[in-house]
């Protein structure tokens, strides 16, 4: 039975990157923003390799473009790289301030994740308020509870009247409305925002071909995708 070494998991892709091209892909030090249009040359360099797709390599594109340090790479570097690792097209403005906006909003859900009370737990008191042992405080001077005698007359606590009516949650508070891009929009050089996964991104139109659209995405990549994915910024 002939076997396959086909790559299965997206970390896994990555670290063919990583190995294939590593003057142009780097795991945590010495990364740079890549070239706009890369996938297209990876794409060419991979053709007929059986142990990776073109669909896993755009995922893995995907994940290594949106991670915190190719972010910070894009705001503090002037130029791209390509897959030898050669100086490409200088770095856009709008994609600087792209990358800032999402390493702000990365960095604000990691706070918020944090849990509020950092400090450790105040030590267990061995006595009761006024040192004294516990037990000792207990006597004539504190009242003790005493339990409701049972009243067959009276309803039981289980058929009080309580509050059945189910909570309503608060609707959930929106930015804006976000609205899909008509047909008639779907033009090259329109600037939109392209659905990609659960997240918008800001984009451009390059090409469209029927009914696929390439668009190239404020980080440089660009990706295919179809009209109904497509949204006005």
């Amino acid at each position: 039975m002939e076997t396959t070494n086909k790559l299965k998991d997206i970390n896994e892709v990555l670290e063919f990157l990583y190995q294939e091209y590593p003057n142009c892909f780097k795991a945590k030090d010495g990364i740079k923003p890549l070239k706009v249009g890369i996938f297209k040359d990876i794409a060419e360099r991979i053709e007929g390799n059986e142990t990776v797709s073109k669909t896993q390599v755009r995922q893995a594109l995907r994940k290594y473009t949106s991670n915190w340090r190719y972010l910070e790479s894009v705001t503090q570097n002037e130029f791209r790289i390509d897959l030898d690792g050669n100086q490409a097209e200088k770095i856009e403005q709008e994609h600087i301030e792209h990358a800032k906006q999402a390493l702000e909003e990365s960095r604000a859900k990691r706070k918020a994740a944090k849990p509020m009370n950092k400090g450790k737990r105040p030590p267990r008191r061995e006595g009761g308020r006024d040192g004294a042992p516990r037990d000792a405080n207990r006597g004539a001077d504190t009242k003790s509870y005493k339990k409701r005698p049972f009243d067959k007359n009276k309803p039981h606590d289980k058929h009080a009247k309580v509050n059945t009516k189910p909570v309503e949650e608060a609707p959930v508070k929106r930015s804006g409305k976000v609205e899909p891009l008509p047909a008639s929009e779907v033009k090259v050089n329109a600037k939109v925002k392209v659905k990609l996964g659960q997240a918008l991104v800001n984009a451009t139109i390059r090409e469209v071909k029927n009914d696929e659209v390439f668009v190239e995405l404020v980080t440089g990549m660009q990706v295919k995708t179809k009209a109904d994915s497509l949204y006005f910024i």
